[in-house]
């Protein structure tokens, strides 16, 4: 993943939304608070991640989710199509904390290599 910017999400200016910190939306999920942040990426082929929005990798996104204990809360189905090399996705987590260090990779280059018999996150 390079080229990892915010992505304001028209929704965050609907209902239901709050802003706490720049791109750090609070919201309700099934009557629990959550907090959410979007991201925009592109994906690298050369290290394994899809070719195009349509297909984003489950790598290194999985290990970005379990290192900063989010999880994908919207896929934007309207804008990750087959014609775009830029990925949009909403991350939530239940603390303001782990949305706010997730964002610490805005700007940074992230993938996995394999350290040994096992794969590694790398952010740069």
């Amino acid at each position: 993943m390079k080229d990892i910017k915010n992505f304001d999400a028209p929704k965050y200016g609907g209902e239901g939304y709050s802003s706490v910190e720049e791109g750090i939306y609070k919201a309700e999920d099934n009557g629990e608070t959550v907090y959410v942040t979007s991201l925009s990426f592109v994906q690298e082929p050369e290290f394994g991640e899809g070719a195009n929005a349509a297909e984003i990798s489950q790598y290194p996104l999985e290990a970005l989710l379990a290192e900063f204990g989010c999880w994908i809360s919207d896929f934007y189905d309207d804008l990750n199509t087959e014609n775009s090399t830029i990925c949009y996705q909403e991350f939530a987590s239940g603390t303001q904390e782990e949305i706010k260090n997730l964002r610490s990779i805005i700007g940074k280059h992230v993938y996995e290599k394999t350290d040994g018999q096992y794969m590694k996150l790398c952010v740069e």
